[in-house]
């Protein structure tokens, strides 16, 4: 079997936010594609059998000193190379043309014109068009043998190009949705320019990780903790369509889910992949771990250190019944993907953006060597395999929800009363955006409960004084940054009449209108 892995397209990270965009880019044109640190050296390029280099954006200047750098012999590889904003003007510098700071800057959309035909990276596209910009040097002068393809009012070199060279560069982010044609230049970059084919999809990831996790595991058995999320949910899809009935599934309900999330493991995911599933109801011990605690922090490391307790007494108990058949269990699965290995630091050399929200790891003693079939992919890469595997769609295309579920949705100390309040809010929220259509729109929307503020209110013409809910739907595309969804005022105002009908003890909703940054997602 040909590796879908095999002639990455390496997209070079010099800190910018738009490193994994880029990746995610180059392969919804069906391209292979992995991020690596500037500080690769040519040696380790060419070790990947590289079909295409991207240079990526990056906060600095090229010539300040300390600015991030690429290793020369990376351009002297002949592999084909496409600089994006920074990386082309490190790719400018590096090849003899010149950058200067200006003192013209470009944010955000700009005017663009194309000169010429545009040359085989802007072929297709209209003369003038609207691009997104960010930076506040500019290419004064192309290297020697480069034509230039494109400028704007402030920017005379707003792309160059060589095909002799096969070196490609263009001044703002093709990346970004808000330039109109930015993928199509990725696309003419990868098919036209560098002559890549478009044969790396979903079916092709399923059938090699199939494959490996055969290899890997041999006749041994296999364990996963499902969260009820869509990531847990296809890794052990991929693991069980690999190795069947060697594979135990431990779910554990801290008590803390959403309203039907267990019914839907325990049911529908089952039903579609008959894995063998081991509930643990473990509600009471969390509830009571996490009695008159209201930090968040506190919250999040009792969360996790309870799963671990659980997850690791199903764990053993599963250990020992299969080593009383003469079948030991070394393998765990676990649902990592691409975005967490990268904003980890891992061999990407950017620095620890987050600490994530999944339930924190599992100890070193339990000893299973991991399985980790999607270590590669992004999330919308993720629900493609998904569907493709026949998981149920409520699954499938279930938003982004953290391992800690609903305790950290509840500012103020977690309580089976307040669990339940919460739980019914959601619900309804959930029903109304999806019964709008909604789902597709938003990235997520948690709703959140302020369990240690209350306001006066006026229900059945009586005062109450009950707690306020929020409502906080985002747009993003991969959680670093977020938007507030502007959602339909018809919506928001059945999803407020809904809940303060409804839900007793809630007497006001509110809606959370801050972007990321400042703010986080969650709350907590």
């Amino acid at each position: 079997m040909s590796d879908t892995s095999a002639k990455p397209v390496l997209v070079v990270d010099f800190g910018a936010q738009y490193a994994q965009l880029i990746a995610r880019r180059v392969r919804e044109a069906n391209v292979y594609s992995e991020i690596v640190p500037h500080t690769i050296t040519a040696a380790e390029v060419a070790a990947k059998e590289p079909a295409g280099i991207v240079l990526s954006g990056g906060p600095s200047s090229v010539y300040e000193p300390g600015s991030p750098s690429l290793d020369p012999g990376i351009l002297e590889l002949g592999v084909p190379v496409l600089g994006i904003c920074y990386g082309f003007q490190v790719m400018a510098q590096q090849l003899g043309g010149e950058v200067a700071n200006t003192g013209l800057r470009e944010y955000g959309a700009t005017d663009m014109t194309v000169t010429g035909d545009g040359g085989s990276l802007l072929s297709g596209q209209p003369e003038a068009q609207t691009v997104w910009m960010s930076h506040g040097d500019s290419v004064a002068k192309a290297p020697e043998g480069f034509e230039v393809l494109a400028s704007s009012a402030s920017t005379p070199v707003a792309a160059f190009a060589s095909d002799e060279r096969k070196m490609y560069g263009v001044q703002w982010h093709p990346e970004v949705k808000h330039s109109e044609f930015g993928q199509r230049v990725l696309e003419n970059f990868l098919h036209r320019a560098a002559g890549i084919p478009s044969d790396w999809n979903s079916g092709n990831v399923i059938a090699e990780q199939v494959e490996r996790i055969r290899e890997q595991v041999g006749t041994g058995r296999v364990i996963v903790g499902l969260s009820g999320g869509v990531d847990s949910a296809v890794a052990a899809a991929i693991v069980h369509k690999a190795v069947g009935d060697q594979l135990t599934a431990i779910f554990v309900d801290h008590g803390l889910l959403r309203q039907d999330e267990r019914r839907q493991v325990e049911e529908d995911y089952v039903a579609s992949t008959g894995v063998r599933l081991v509930t643990v109801d473990a509600a009471d011990q969390f509830l009571d771990a996490l009695a008159g605690v209201t930090d968040p922090e506190t919250k999040r490391k009792i969360i996790g250190r309870e799963f671990i307790r659980s997850f690791e007494d199903a764990a053993s108990a599963l250990v020992a019944e299969a080593a009383s058949d003469g079948e030991p269990i070394k393998f765990l699965v676990q649902g990592t993907l691409y975005p967490d290995v990268v904003e980890s630091g891992g061999g990407t050399g950017t620095a620890n953006i987050k600490s994530h929200h999944n339930v924190g790891g599992l100890p070193e003693d339990l000893q299973f060597e991991l399985v980790e079939p999607l270590r590669t992919l992004f999330k919308d890469e993720v629900r493609a395999i998904g569907r493709e595997l026949g998981l149920p769609e409520v699954i499938v295309s279930r938003q982004p929800f953290p391992g800690p579920g609903l305790g950290i949705r509840i500012v103020g100390e977690v309580t089976r009363d307040r669990l339940d309040l919460l739980r019914k809010a959601d619900a309804i929220a959930r029903a109304e955006l999806t019964a709008a259509g909604l789902d597709s729109e938003i990235w997520q929307c948690p709703v959140v409960l302020l369990a240690d503020v209350r306001s006066v209110g006026v229900q059945g013409d009586g005062r109450t004084y009950g707690h306020p809910i929020v409502l906080r739907p985002v747009s993003s595309e991969d959680a670093m940054t977020a938007d507030w969804t502007r959602l339909p005022y018809d919506v928001l105002a059945r999803i407020s009449n809904r809940i303060t009908n409804e839900v007793a003890g809630v007497n006001r909703v509110v809606l959370d209108v801050t972007s990321k940054p400042p703010g986080t997602i969650e709350w907590e």
